[in-house]
């Protein structure tokens, strides 16, 4: 076993110790490998170690790897997404995490129409209040909610934020939590279903796991640092 495929099952057990304490099994909380800036080659060794979930913040980096690497990766877009690389981001990400505006909302949909592609989407919430985060305060996502549940081009499927760098551990669980109990309260206003709550990453993931999160975000504990 290699270097790189030892530090991934090691995540993979932290989080899976993690997802037990909250009365879950492993598989309710994915991971996703954030293979940003990393080369391909290294997303292949994972590959081949059965790794499927690889996350990535820049288009053009995105259309590279894609390009390179087996067909049945499931690509994640995690970063900022610009209005001028949405077409290329639908025709390449199954998921993307990153929609923090109802106007890159829209616009994904009208292009995943063009495209005949139907991205899962997460709305970004800013819940800590950060004005340095992205993502709609916690207040006004009801209405974004709505919005993304009404699109035909879009599947939206739930939430994605992050907590602060430097937080207390205790101040990190409470903005999980509350995107968890936000979430629940959605289910029932919209009737849907939202079973994805993205959050948590490499100093946060286990925190994150035990207060509801299905999808945790983590790089550098896998790849090394940056």
């Amino acid at each position: 076993m290699s270097e790189l495929t030892h530090h991934y099952d090691e995540v993979a057990a932290r989080l899976a110790r993690a997802a037990a304490e909250d009365g879950r099994s492993a598989d309710e909380v994915r991971l996703l490998a954030v293979s940003k800036t990393f080369p391909a080659e290294m997303i292949r060794e994972l590959y081949e170690h059965g790794v499927r979930l690889f996350g990535e913040s820049r288009a053009p980096e995105l259309a590279e790897k894609a390009a390179a690497l087996p067909a049945d990766i499931e690509w994640h877009f995690i970063g900022r997404l610009q209005a001028n690389k949405v077409r290329k981001v639908v025709q390449l990400a199954g998921v993307i995490h990153s929609v923090d505006t109802p106007e890159l909302l829209t616009r994904i949909d009208r292009i995943a129409g063009e495209e005949g592609r139907r991205p899962v989407v997460l709305l970004e919430a800013n819940v800590s209040g950060e004005e340095s985060k992205a993502g709609v305060p916690v207040g006004e996502l009801e209405a974004f909610a709505r919005q993304a549940a009404s699109l035909p081009n879009v599947d939206f499927q739930g939430f994605m934020t992050m907590a602060p760098f430097d937080a207390e551990p205790f101040r990190i669980a409470a903005i999980f939590e509350l995107l968890k109990l936000t979430r629940d309260e959605l289910e029932g206003k919209l009737n849907r279903q939202l079973p994805i709550l993205s959050m948590g990453m490499s100093g946060d993931f286990e925190i994150a796991a035990r207060h509801g999160s299905t999808l945790v975000r983590v790089g550098s504990l896998i790849f090394g640092a940056r």
